[in-house]
Parts: C-alpha cells; structure tokens; sequence
C-alpha cells in the first residue's frame, strides 16, 4: 500500500502504522487529560480533539474551540457568540490572564474552520498549547471556586452566618 510504512516502537515494541510522516494506528493521543470538573459533553468532545490532534491539528483547534463554547455555557452564559460570552464573563470580573486565554483559544479555532492569517494546519506545537489553556480557564473559573465553596463550607455554621452579617447577605 503506497505511503504506508509498518515501524516498532523502542519503548513498548509494539506496532506503528505510518501514513507518509503520520502515525495512524496505534491512535496517538495528544495533551493533558481534560478537567475533571468540565461537564461531560466538553470531556467527550476534548478527548475527540486528543485523539486527532496528531493527524489533524486543525482540526483538534476546531473541535476545542467547539469545547470553549461549552464552556462559557457551564460558565452560564448563552453559549452561542463565545465573543459576547467572554464580554460578559469580563463584566463580572474575569481577571485578564483568564480573558487572554479564553480569546486565545477563540481566535485559533476560528481561524482553525476558516481562511485567515494563522495556518495551524501542521502546528500540534499551538494545538498543545489550546489543550493546556483550555485545561487552566476550567481550573480558574470551575474547580478553584469550588474547592474555595467546599473549605468555605467546613466553617461553622456561626461563623458562616457572621460573615453573611457583615458582608449584608442574607
């Protein structure tokens, strides 16, 4: 079969299947596992980008841009226009290093689905760079605030309601 090429692995010694420069089977995943506090959809759709980021950079950026998107709806916003999203989400204080990474991952996977400047076509260097701001944005906005609420939950009851007092919420 012309382009294909059959090579052994010097870790495991298991089989590589080769398309030209490609590996094609085993599947490579690529990137750090997705946060564990990202809703199920986005993990399933993150773990689709990791499984073609090698073979398809492009198209990983696409797909985490998708991830993104769903985000900013666990986030609670509409989920249909990330920009408006992310205006909104900065409304509400969204520190800038956070906004950064958030258009970062926007502006990429646009550009992954559409002709532009930025040509990610062979760049799994960029791709693994979504996958870990993409993984940072979850951390920041999902799973520091709630083990914030979880500590903030072992006080006593009497020092909760102090606190409620003072800051004049109910």
């Amino acid at each position: 079969m012309e382009g294909y090429r059959r090579t052994e692995c010097v870790h495991c010694e298991g089989e590589l299947i080769w398309k030209d420069d490609v590996i094609v089977l085993p599947n490579v995943l690529s990137g750090p596992e997705p946060n564990e506090d990202l809703n199920d959809d986005i993990k399933a759709d993150y773990q689709e980008a990791r499984s073609i980021a090698v073979k398809s950079p492009r198209g990983a950026a696409a797909l985490l841009r998708l991830c993104l998107q769903k985000l900013c709806a666990q986030l609670g916003q509409p989920g249909k226009d990330i920009n408006k999203d992310i205006a909104a989400l900065v409304k509400t204080g969204l520190p800038v290093d956070i906004q950064r990474a958030l258009d970062v991952v926007r502006v990429v996977g646009n550009q992954a689905v559409h002709p532009g400047e930025l040509d990610i076509k062979d760049d799994i260097e960029t791709v693994g760079a979504l996958f870990e701001l993409l993984n940072a944005i979850a951390d920041d906005m999902l799973t520091q605030p709630k083990k914030r609420e979880a500590l903030f939950a072992r006080l006593p009851q009497g020092a909760r309601d102090a606190i409620a007092k003072r800051d004049g919420k109910p």
